[in-house]
C-alpha cells in the first residue's frame, strides 16, 4: 500500500524522516506508536510540552470547557477564559517578579510574537534597524528570518532580508567571552557608520543555534548598554522560557528586565498554539487593529495555560527546586557522554542542554541510534553538531535516568573506544 505521507505531503517535512514511526497516543514523557511501540520523549514538542503529554490536571479542565459549549474562537473579544488567564498570569507570574508589562496576543506561534515585537520596536523608536546575534533563530516569517543567523533557513525566504545586522553572541569569537565594548564604541562614534538600531533581540540560550548559553554578566551588560543608548532590548523566550532553563523567564537569573519579551511554545501548557508579546506599558502605542490575526483568541489554550500556571507556578519555589534537581541529574549524565569524546562539551542551561561534538556527524548518528533504542532526541547547531535534550520539566528521576542510560549506550555505539582519538 502506498504511504499517503510520501505521496501527498510536501517534501518540506523533516522530523518524520529521522523518526519514521506513526505516533498515536502519549502520556507524560512517553509516546506510543499505532503498532504499540513505546518511546521515551526527550524532545517535548521542541519545547512546546514542558509539562509532558496530556497532563491530567490540564486535560480535565480542557475537556470540561469543550463539553460546556463555551466559546472556542473569539478573535480579541472578551471571554471569561481570557479574563481568567490574564488575572492568573498577572497574579502568578508578573506581580511576584515585579514586572509591569502589558500583554498582547499576537497570533498563535513563536514567529508571530517575534514579528509583533520587531514591528512595535520600529514603531516606537522610528528607527528601522535591528541587531541580532550569530547563530540566532527567531522564526520562519520574513521579519523573524531577517534576525535569524542560519543560512539554510534564510535562503528559504527568496527575497533580500534587510534592516538587520548580526553581531557576535557571547563566547562566539574563538571562545573568548564578549564584553560588548566594541558595540559601545561604534554606537558612540559618529564616524563609525553604524546607525542606532531600534532594538537588539537576543535568546539567553540559543535553542536552535547550538545551545550556546549567554553568561548572566554578559546579558546584564547588554541590558545596560541598551538603556544607555535608548535601544529596546527584546528577549526571545519562546523556547528558553516557561521554566525550561529553571525559572519561568530565562532572563531572571541575570537580574534584567527586558523592554519586550516573546513567549510561545509552552505558554499554553498543553501544546495548543498560543503566543504572548509582553512589553513596558509606555511602549503600548498600538492603534486598534494595527497588528492583528484571526487565531489570537484561542480559548482552549487560555484554559490550559491558566491550569498550568495554577498547577506548577503558584508554588514557584517548589517547582523551581524540582526543575533544578532534574537539571543537575541531566547535566551529570551529559558530562559522562561528553567525556567519551575528545573536545566534546556540555552546553545549555537547565533542561535545555546537550553535548557539542568536534566530529560534526556524531550528534546525528547518536540521535539515530537513540531512536533505534526507543528514545527521541534531536540535534542543534548550524551543522547539527550538538546533541540536544529537552525532557519535560515534570519528568520523573527514573525516566530521566533511563533515558540517559539509553543515550549513553547510543553514544558508545557511535563514539566507541576505536574512534576516541579521531573525534
Amino acid at each position: 500500500m502506498t504511504d499517503i505521507f510520501e505521496t501527498l505531503e510536501s517534501e518540506v517535512r523533516s522530523y518524520c524522516r529521522g523518526w519514521p514511526a506513526t505516533f498515536d497516543r502519549a502520556t507524560g514523557s512517553t509516546l506510543f506508536t499505532e503498532d504499540g511501540q513505546e518511546y521515551l520523549d526527550f524532545f517535548s514538542g521542541a519545547g512546546a510540552l514542558n509539562y509532558g503529554h496530556n497532563h491530567p490536571q490540564l486535560l480535565e479542565p480542557l475537556l470540561d470547557y469543550l463539553r460546556s459549549g463555551s466559546i472556542t474562537h473569539s478573535m480579541d473579544m472578551h471571554t471569561p477564559a481570557k479574563r481568567k488567564f490574564l488575572e492568573t498570569f498577572q497574579d502568578v507570574i508578573l506581580k511576584p517578579r515585579e514586572l509591569d508589562y502589558k500583554i498582547m496576543f499576537p497570533g498563535p506561534t513563536g514567529t508571530n510574537t517575534v514579528e509583533a515585537a520587531l514591528k512595535l520596536a520600529r514603531k516606537v523608536t522610528g528607527r528601522q534597524h535591528v541587531l541580532s546575534f550569530t547563530n540566532a533563530f527567531h522564526g520562519m516569517t520574513l521579519g523573524a528570518l531577517a534576525v535569524t543567523g542560519n543560512s539554510m533557513k534564510r535562503q528559504g525566504a527568496g527575497v533580500p532580508l534587510t534592516n538587520s545586522s548580526k553581531i557576535p553572541y557571547d563566547d562566539y569569537l574563538d571562545g573568548e567571552p564578549s564584553n560588548l565594548s566594541w558595540l559601545e564604541r561604534v554606537l558612540e562614534d559618529s564616524g563609525s557608520g553604524v546607525d542606532k538600531p531600534a532594538a537588539v533581540i537576543v535568546e539567553t540560550v540559543q535553542g536552535e543555534g547550538g545551545l550556546n548559553s549567554a553568561r548572566a554578566s554578559w546579558l546584564k551588560s547588554l541590558s545596560e548598554l541598551c538603556k544607555r543608548h535608548d535601544i529596546l532590548l527584546i528577549v526571545d523566550d519562546v523556547q528558553a522560557g516557561c521554566g525550561r532553563t529553571g525559572k519561568f523567564f530565562s532572563f531572571e537569573d541575570a537580574g534584567i528586565v527586558p523592554d519586550i519579551v516573546c513567549l510561545s511554545k509552552s505558554i499554553s501548557g498543553y501544546g495548543l498554539p498560543m503566543a504572548l508579546t509582553l512589553f513596558r506599558r509606555d511602549l503600548d502605542t498600538w492603534t486598534p487593529g494595527e497588528h492583528n490575526g484571526t487565531f489570537r483568541g484561542s480559548n482552549p489554550a487560555f484554559i490550559t495555560a491558566t491550569a498550568a500556571l495554577e498547577r506548577f507556578w503558584a508554588d514557584r519555589e517548589q517547582f523551581e527546586q524540582q526543575i533544578a534537581a532534574r537539571a543537575t541529574q541531566l547535566h551529570e549524565g551529559l558530562a559522562k557522554i561528553a567525556a567519551m569524546a575528545d573536545g566534546a562539551a556540555v552546553r545549555g542551561r537547565g533542561l535545555l542542554a546537550g553535548v557539542a561534538f568536534k566530529d560534526i556527524s556524531a550528534a546525528e548518528k547518536i540521535a539515530s541510534e537513540a531512536f533505534d533504542r526507543n528514545l527521541l532526541v534531536e540535534t542543534s547547531g548550524p551543522e547539527s553538531e550538538v546533541l540536544k535534550l529537552m525532557p519535560a520539566l515534570t519528568i520523573s528521576s527514573e525516566d530521566l535516568a533511563r533515558g540517559l542510560d539509553i543515550l549513553l549506550e547510543a553514544a558508545e555505539s557511535v563514539v566507541g573506544e576505536r574512534e576516541l582519538a579521531a573525534v
